[in-house]
């Protein structure tokens, strides 16, 4: 159980954290309105648009709760040279996000996410896509934007946020591990299906109840807590994880942490709330987490902490960053703190 100063000496630590990003990024892109009517050419709401807006997504919403948080992101990543690409580095600027490891390509577009809302309900989303893993001279170019970062920064947790568009290839994905690995740098996931199994030797492995299905290649769903904690424990002693934190949804948050030859497992619940978009909730999970990783914090309080901040961006529709003062008086209130 933490106390009050370790909580603070926490968040006031994360300040001067540096934390490199890789993966895929996009534009989340919304129309907002407002719905009083059905068309009358086909059974579908007719929005009337009352503004609309483009935030950085994937990977990039990560670096967003990073810097919410206090630290300071910096990317790696590729975009299409195109006019959704011009864009999301206009979004960089605006958020005051460094823009010198993304690589803009002229093989591929940018991903956009278009959403449309109404009424504060999500009615539909458009994507618009290149999912195609990169050619041998964009893992070059992105390899060495890489390089030029970790020799330029001293970071303090490299995170991996995998949305299966391409960036994150095999080849980036072990020599971006093995420069970790040399400089002591703690290395997070958040993985997507297609490289599932291609995160080895690394600190924390954060994926979704779907994600564990599907890229663990069950014929079904863990009935219960004890078909989980026996999915995750084998998937992280073949993978050689240290800390597997699998979130899910409703039921909370499961931790399972390397204690010498065996693991300590524990289930947190989550905590009730009206929830109105789980949309970038994973990003907010991974991007806390990770924060707790570079800190060494405790594997429990690294999940509870977590699994509070994944929670507090479901009350609000879109895709938005964690608020920190927020975090901070909840996990204050988690903790039964005067």
């Amino acid at each position: 159980m933490l106390t009050k100063d370790q909580i603070s000496s926490f968040f006031d630590s994360v300040k001067t954290n540096k934390v490199l990003i890789v993966g895929d990024v996009m534009v989340d892109a919304y129309i907002w309105g407002r719905v009083e009517r059905i068309s009358p050419e086909a059974p579908v709401p007719v929005v009337t648009v009352s503004h609309r807006a483009n935030m950085l997504g994937g990977a990039a919403n990560v670096a967003r709760n990073i810097k919410a948080m206090g630290a300071e992101p910096l990317l790696c990543s590729v975009v299409g040279d195109d006019q959704k690409g011009g864009e999301f580095l206009q979004l960089l600027i605006e958020e005051s996000i460094s823009s010198e490891g993304i690589l803009c390509s002229k093989k591929r577009k940018t991903t956009v996410k278009f959403r449309v809302i109404g009424n504060n309900h999500q009615l539909i989303r458009v994507d618009e896509e290149d999912d195609k893993d990169l050619d041998q001279e964009e893992v070059s170019e992105l390899l060495y934007r890489f390089e030029g970062l970790l020799n330029k920064n001293r970071f303090q947790v490299i995170i991996f946020q995998d949305y299966n568009k391409g960036v994150l290839t095999g080849q980036v994905i072990d020599r971006i591990i093995s420069k970790a690995h040399g400089r002591g740098i703690p290395v997070a996931v958040d993985p997507k299906k297609r490289h599932f199994d291609a995160y080895c030797n690394i600190d924390l492995f954060k994926p979704n109840l779907k994600e564990l299905i599907e890229g663990s290649k069950l014929d079904m769903p863990p009935q219960n807590m004890d078909d989980l904690k026996s999915v995750i424990i084998t998937f992280q002693k073949q993978q050689n994880i240290d800390n597997m934190l699998v979130t899910l949804s409703e039921k909370g948050i499961y931790i399972s942490s390397k204690e010498g030859d065996t693991c300590i497992a524990h289930h947190i619940p989550a905590h009730l709330r009206t929830i109105a978009d789980v949309s970038g909730a994973g990003d907010t999970v991974i991007s806390v987490a990770s924060l707790c990783l570079a800190s060494q914090m405790p594997p429990f309080d690294m999940a509870a902490i977590s699994n509070l901040a994944g929670g507090l961006v479901c009350e609000h529709v879109g895709v938005v960053p964690i608020k920190r003062e927020r975090l901070i008086k909840e996990v204050l209130g988690l903790y039964m703190i005067d």
